[in-house]
């Protein structure tokens, strides 16, 4: 947990914040979980709370093509169509009452219109593409191999340099936060942890527009995606404070943690949300007792299903895998490597994968989406 502030704010809050011409500055708590989570106190130009118009709403709750699900998948991520707009292009291929799970290729950011998704908190983590993620609390450059993790209400828009981007979204319907066993008491993260506060990249570019007229925003609230417009900028933060922002953290910056024998999953863990987590599996030294093996024993998802995204590198258990392709191998039935990984990886001292694993505890449903991109046999794999 971090504290940050940006910009102009009063010595005590909820006390009078003048302007320079006399008027008064319009404070906001942006909290969570009532007043009891994290929250950031801002200062606005204008109130808040402007509406102009209510427009259409839009039903875009994810439908099961297939509800329960005993059969290992790969998805061939990066086949999914892309999209000019930003929130056209999200497909959500994975999904249960915890998370979506979603793919999405925009070709153009978001220049004429804002977005707040008022269900969940969002991990966008950027397998192609960079450009800037402008929101009302400060901007933030992103690139390669990014987690942007977006707290939910916060309003954004989102840039790119080229139309060439691929990213893996998930949308947590309870707060993301580091792992619990790697903070102390304060919420700072201790000693062993394989990040630290330093390697998080905050807010540093605040906008602050002093503008009334028509804003047209997206709000997801409820899987209903409504249209409204706002009568002042959202980007009219003169100054905030708190522990409620977004931020970013490169998968580069993951310090493995290794063993003289193979470390199960839960040392690559990097987030957690309710019934979930987020684990990075980064470029790292293999195991280095004499006669280990560094490919991972076969195990039996009996809790959780198991989301592998492949982003880049050599995926040392499979035989035959590709940037963006996705497996899910699903709680009920034991996986492992892929016949001949096992015995390939004896002696091997490294390893310059990189993947993203996100595994729930809740059983996950199938899209449509996903079956389009999906490989049927992959479940056969194993045969010799």
């Amino acid at each position: 947990m971090l504290y940050h502030k940006l910009g102009k704010i009063p010595h005590k809050r909820h006390t009078v914040f003048k302007k320079p011409d006399g008027g008064l500055y319009y404070e906001q708590l942006f909290g969570t979980e009532g007043f009891s989570g994290v929250s950031s106190l801002l200062y606005h130009v204008h109130r808040p709370t402007m509406i102009k118009q209510i427009g259409e709403a839009k039903n875009v709750a994810p439908e099961a093509a297939i509800d329960k699900n005993i059969t290992s998948r790969m998805l061939r991520g990066w086949d999914v169509t892309p999209a000019d707009d930003f929130l056209e292009s999200r497909k959500i291929v994975l999904f249960n009452n915890d998370l979506n799970i979603t793919l999405a290729a925009p070709k153009k950011g978001m220049s004429d219109y804002f977005y707040k998704n008022a269900d969940a908190d969002e991990v966008i983590f950027v397998h192609k593409g960079k450009g800037k993620i402008r929101t009302m609390l400060g901007n933030l450059e992103f690139g390669y191999a990014d987690y942007i993790v977006v707290p939910r209400g916060m309003i954004y828009q989102i840039e790119f340099e080229t139309e060439d981007n691929r990213l893996l979204i998930t949308e947590s319907f309870s707060p993301i936060v580091t792992p619990k066993r790697y903070r102390n008491n304060f919420g700072q993260l201790l000693e062993h942890s394989p990040f630290c506060e330093r390697d998080f990249r905050l807010p540093n570019e605040l906008e602050t527009h002093d503008e009334l007229g028509e804003f047209r925003m997206f709000i997801r609230k409820e899987n209903v995606m409504h249209e409204v417009v706002y009568g002042s900028h959202p980007f009219d933060v003169v100054g905030w404070d708190g522990y409620n922002f977004p931020y970013i953290f490169s998968a580069l910056d993951f310090e493995p943690i290794t063993g003289r024998v193979h470390q199960p999953p839960p040392v690559h863990q990097t987030f957690e949300g309710w019934n979930f987590v987020i684990c990075t599996f980064a470029p790292r030294m293999y195991d280095y007792h004499p006669e280990a093996i560094p490919a991972p024993y076969n195990h039996s998802n009996i809790d959780s299903d198991e989301v592998l995204y492949y982003v880049d590198g050599d995926f040392m258990s499979r035989n035959h895998v590709e940037k963006g392709f996705i497996s899910l191998h699903p709680a009920g039935i034991p996986h492992g490597p892929h016949p001949g990984a096992y015995e390939r990886s004896i002696g091997q001292t490294e390893t310059q994968e990189l993947a993203v694993m996100i595994d729930t505890f809740k059983p996950l449903r199938i899209t449509a989406e996903a079956l389009n991109i999906g490989e049927n046999d992959y479940w056969k794999s194993w045969l010799e």
